[in-house]
């Protein structure tokens, strides 16, 4: 039987998420302010270090831009979520579909290779002191950053392309609250067999680099600091490392958990949950886990509060 084409399809239903009618004020409350959070303090991250000549440096250069991912990332999906909970109008047109699930591709694969990168800038720094201002020149860190961009781009629109080829005929409600690539590739009626060889291959391969590059960097790192052990050592590379490694457990972990270890089926509440993890969380706790708690962020953020004052006085 010859199936229709995608334009059967003119939108979707997404069903959101699994909460009652009279919770979802207090929900609506509560992933506002979340988001809100995710967006100012990543800002903030982005303005100190435009301001603060001292954090002109590449570890601050690629916290910028995971700030900027992040801040974007979550922006794809949890404004539509909050509009969902607002007015209960659970439609998402096909075309709008589509872009956010390229988008949301997109700032996922970013902030997987700028982990990478931030993990191995740390290697760098850690192991190679004394090199590592010219290792870690602005051409090379450049080139990681718009690599990453580079690579994301194609990654997302690999799958895009792939996706836009299926057909997708009765059956137009999506159990979650964005467009996830699993989630409409089960909906598809079209075979989807090269869509999830693609899939478990090319994204496989993404996760995997990305992982290694992180875990051999900390393993090096490891190995450097306890071939000379001291107190001091230790409690400076824990406090540098222990926050990222944190992050990137809880944002690989979930990854993981919604697109290499979820069931061929409808999304259940276990994928939805770990999505609102990398995609709400995550973000959120970026400011407080890479920055805020850091003391040149500190000190820039006293610096820009007493200009501030000073201006207002």
């Amino acid at each position: 039987m010859r199936m229709e084409n995608q334009s059967s399809v003119s939108e979707f239903l997404l069903l959101g998420l699994p909460i009652r009618p009279e919770q979802q004020g207090g929900f609506f409350c509560l992933f506002l302010g979340m988001y809100l959070t995710t967006v100012l303090g990543n800002l903030l991250i982005i303005l100190l270090i435009r301001l603060d000549s001292r954090l002109h440096t590449p570890m601050y250069f690629f916290l910028s831009h995971l700030a900027l991912t992040d801040v974007t990332f979550s922006s794809v999906t949890v404004p539509n979520m909050l509009m969902d909970m607002l007015t209960n109008h659970k439609t998402i047109p096909y075309v709008e579909c589509i872009s956010q699930l390229y988008f949301y591709m997109l700032f996922a694969c970013v902030d997987c290779f700028l982990l990478a990168v931030m993990a191995y800038d740390r290697y760098v720094a850690i192991c190679h002191p004394l090199h590592y201002a010219t290792i870690m020149r602005e051409e090379l860190c450049v080139s990681l950053v718009a690599g990453s961009w580079l690579c994301s781009c194609a990654h997302a629109l690999l799958h895009t392309l792939l996706l836009v080829h299926l057909s997708f005929c009765a059956d137009n409600t999506i159990p979650h609250y964005f467009c996830a690539l699993t989630t409409l590739l089960n909906l598809s009626c079209s075979d989807t067999s090269l869509n999830y060889l693609v899939l478990f291959t090319e994204a496989g391969v993404i996760f995997l680099l990305s992982v290694s590059t992180i875990l051999g960097s900390y393993i090096l790192i490891g190995a450097t600091i306890f071939r000379v052990p001291s107190i001091k050592r230790i409690c400076k590379a824990l406090s540098t490392c222990g926050s990222h490694l944190s992050v990137v457990f809880l944002y690989y972990g979930t990854l993981a958990i919604v697109y290499f270890f979820s069931s061929s089926n409808n999304s259940k509440i276990e994928d939805i949950i770990a999505s609102i993890m990398y995609t709400v969380v995550t973000p959120m706790l970026n400011p407080f886990i890479y920055s805020l708690r850091n003391r040149d962020m500190k000190s820039a953020l006293g610096i820009l509060r007493r200009k501030g004052i000073t201006f207002f006085k």
